[in-house]
């Protein structure tokens, strides 16, 4: 018994060990102090360019608030994160930040003292940017009018709320690093590769969390549920999910920059990034992303689909009847769709992809595509949650998996229930 206490001693003490030098490593002390000249106006103009780029303002600004000040929930399945004010108030946001600082807390995920960030902040991806661009994004916010707005406490459960457990977390699923190019690509995709791996940080939506929200490659981008946000952004490399491997480079570019193409359109969370960020990109970054989507390596394929289960005769006759009462008018009886306002449903893979969220999302909430520069009045869909029951929408979305030759198989009600009560406007 007392060797067998000793050795437990002796491993609490080995795990503290390791714990507290993952806490400190790399917590030294940053040696230069926040500038006191005003940063060149090419920089400003560059970072401002870089924070469109990956999406800044929508996480630090708080719904009605002042621009990049925080306050914003950020919703996880462990508690609450508030997002940090990043303006240059001296008191409560960057205003007594050097650039070593900055860089540090994209590089490392750490504040300016060397506490551990949470990785609601994607420092797992912005460990990718250079430090010409971190500078860059720095120089930017101090530009910004100072907002003394203190930040919030996060509202975490224990232990996630502690810094050991996100010791833990970093020692199991991140680890510091630089882009580096591949010498056998164009420049084009590299640069594609830097935007999508680093500040564009796709993987932070695109790819599968576990029970810890650790996942096994940031760069997988083989999709997965957006925790808290009953939202599925799928996969990228799928040919039946979202893949663009057989698509025209410019269907690609006109999705990031529009919301919409011809063979897809954006809703949801994806709505938001290319409202706030893709819209905003240069055409030739916008091509380099897509020519890197495009070169994914391919997911594995679906299984067969005469595997697939069918639906009751009785469900398919309800569904049908309610698509021609609810859906037709806009879709088209044999689901074609309009072109340019309302998409296509017979060989949509939205419609027949193995995961159903989106789908049933979207006939329960709605679907809206952002209002862009290139579609500045997108057509919407509108929510049908208080006009059909659950056993409606379970029946309309079987008979769209079902029809036009279709062989998906069917969305049962429970699952629209689980879906109904578990929403978050």
């Amino acid at each position: 018994m007392k060797r067998f206490l000793l050795f437990l001693l002796v491993l609490v003490a080995v795990l503290a060990g390791i714990v507290w030098l993952y806490s400190f490593q790399g917590a030294q002390r940053v040696l230069d102090t926040a500038p006191r000249t005003p940063p060149a106006p090419e920089q400003v103009a560059r970072g401002a360019y870089l924070a469109r780029a990956g999406n800044c303002m929508l996480c630090h600004t708080e719904r009605g608030g002042a621009a990049y000040a925080g306050g914003r929930p950020l919703e996880t399945p462990f508690g609450t994160v508030y997002a940090s004010n990043l303006t240059p108030d001296a008191e409560t946001g960057l205003g007594r930040w050097s650039a070593g600082h900055f860089r540090r807390a994209l590089h490392e995920g750490r504040s300016r003292d060397g506490r551990l960030l949470y990785p609601a902040f994607p420092y797992t991806h912005t460990t990718r940017v250079t430090a010409a661009d971190s500078d860059a994004l720095f120089d930017y916010l101090r530009s910004l009018p100072p907002i003394n707005k203190p930040n919030r406490a996060h509202r975490l459960r224990w232990p996630y709320n502690t810094q050991a457990a996100l010791a833990v977390w970093r020692i199991l699923y991140f680890k510091p690093e630089t882009f580096a190019e591949d010498p056998s690509r164009t420049p084009e995709w590299n640069r594609g590769a830097y935007l999508v791996q680093g500040l564009g940080h796709c993987g932070a939506c695109h790819t599968a969390r576990n029970a810890l929200g650790g996942t096994r490659d940031v760069m997988d981008l083989s999709g997965g549920l957006i925790p808290m946000q009953n939202w599925y952004a799928p996969s990228l490399a799928s040919a039946t999910e979202a893949g663009v491997a057989d698509w025209p480079l410019q269907d690609i570019v006109q999705l990031l920059g529009t919301g919409t193409a011809p063979r897809a359109s954006v809703s949801g969370p994806m709505a938001e990034v290319v409202l706030h960020s893709t819209q905003y990109l240069e055409p030739a970054d916008l091509r380099a992303m897509a020519v890197y989507l495009k070169a994914l390596p391919p997911a594995p394929g679906d299984s067969d689909p005469r595997e697939t289960p069918r639906a009751a005769p009785d469900v398919l006759q309800r569904g049908g009847k309610l698509y021609e009462q609810h859906c037709a008018t806009c879709h088209g009886a044999q689901g074609e769709g309009v072109k340019g306002a309302y998409p296509r449903l017979a060989g949509n893979r939205a419609v027949t992809m193995p995961e159903t969220t989106n789908l049933v999302q979207v006939v329960l909430h709605g679907g809206y595509a952002p209002a862009t520069r290139g579609n500045p009045r997108p057509f919407g869909m509108p929510p049908f949650a208080t006009t059909l029951s659950d056993a409606d929408v379970a029946a309309v979305v079987t008979y769209l998996r079902s029809a036009w030759g279709h062989r998906a198989a069917p969305v049962s009600e429970l699952a629209v229930t689980q879906q109904r009560s578990s929403f978050r406007p």
